[in-house]
């Protein structure tokens, strides 16, 4: 075992994208585990939108940001390599907020076992993780879709929104998707099975839907925000429910974000619009983890890790997920 960690620490406020000067790649040396801890080596870091929230100084978040100087915060996996813990054991694989580090010390708190022998590690960190949870939960409490409904998903090549078109379909709804370049929009249609798919790059959002959705969209599942929302909410049918589960377009703002200009439509149309937040429903993972690993199995789910390799490419592989270069769940494979 290496006497050396090396971590992301958080040094200075992104304004907009964020640069490498936003954080100080530091090396630290590793000290011995104390009573009731473990120290676990990270193989692979999830690289998620919501940690560009994390990085803001805001009161207004479910989480408190990440103080400055501290180890940039993310969900990761790895292997238990020292433990004084009763709970864990040397050569358990466990994933947590480990952070963007190559080692992190856990009082075992939020910590979960996983077994590689029955996925690989970055599953866990994709469908059989916050990802999955957030789909499965998000689309089938919040969005609730009937056979037969119209269901729509922004950043829909996306680790989550993947997820939710085919969930969706498996509940025998018709799916639309929405996602940025040819290549995302045949993945979604051809691999993926989705009904139909828009190129918001390449076409007036509004009008496809007005072609694509001509009874109105029964459940809108949002990931983007901004203007993709008021082209949707135009498009709603009677009762409809919205789903908001981010809104990447606004992330990186150095404005105020853009709020749904068209939100009267909820109104007229009697439809609701509510947050998912996937920590509310931690107590029923094994639920989503038993449903969605048995699609799996059964190849009625695919999934895609876009794994980029080396801890120091941090900075840059965090901002594909804003570029839109990602395909599939970013992963940040450690070493």
């Amino acid at each position: 075992m290496t006497a050396t960690n090396r971590q992301f620490r958080l040094i200075r406020r992104p304004q907009g994208a964020v640069q490498a000067a936003d954080f100080d790649f530091a090396t630290e040396a590793l000290r011995d585990v104390q009573d009731g801890e473990v120290l676990v080596q990270v193989h692979y870091i999830s690289l998620d939108p919501a940690m560009r929230g994390w990085m803001n100084e805001s009161k207004e978040s479910y989480m408190p940001p990440v103080a400055l100087g501290d180890v940039m915060r993310a969900i990761a996996a790895g292997k238990v390599v020292a433990s004084k813990h009763p709970n864990f054991a040397v050569g358990d694989h466990v994933t947590g907020l480990l952070g963007v580090q190559e080692y992190a010390y856990s009082n075992g708190q939020g910590l979960t076992k996983v077994d590689p022998s029955l996925a690989p590690l970055p599953l866990f960190l994709g469908a059989l993780g916050m990802p999955g949870l957030t789909a499965y939960f998000g689309l089938l409490d919040v969005g609730q879709p009937k056979a037969g409904d119209t269901v729509v998903v922004s950043g829909a090549a996306g680790a989550v929104g993947a997820l939710v078109g085919q969930i969706a379909k498996i509940n025998g709804a018709r799916v639309i998707g929405i996602a940025g370049g040819a290549d995302k929009v045949r993945y979604l249609t051809e691999e993926l099975g989705f009904d139909a798919a828009i190129d918001y790059k390449q076409g007036n959002v509004a009008e496809a839907l007005k072609a694509l959705a001509p009874n109105g969209v029964d459940v809108f599942f949002d990931n983007v925000g901004g203007a993709i929302l008021d082209a949707v909410l135009m498009r709603l049918a009677h009762g409809a429910r919205i789903v908001i589960c981010g809104a990447i377009s606004q992330y990186n703002n150095k404005e105020a974000m853009q709020g749904p200009a068209n939100y009267l439509q909820l109104l007229v149309k009697r439809a609701t619009m509510r947050g998912v937040m996937v920590a509310d429903y931690y107590p029923r993972a094994m639920e989503a983890i038993t449903a969605m690993g048995g699609w799996i199995a059964a190849g009625k789910l695919k999934t895609r890790e876009h794994v980029v390799t080396g801890i120091e490419t941090f900075p840059d592989t965090f901002n594909k997920l804003f570029s839109g270069d990602n395909n599939g769940k970013l992963v940040l494979k450690v070493a």
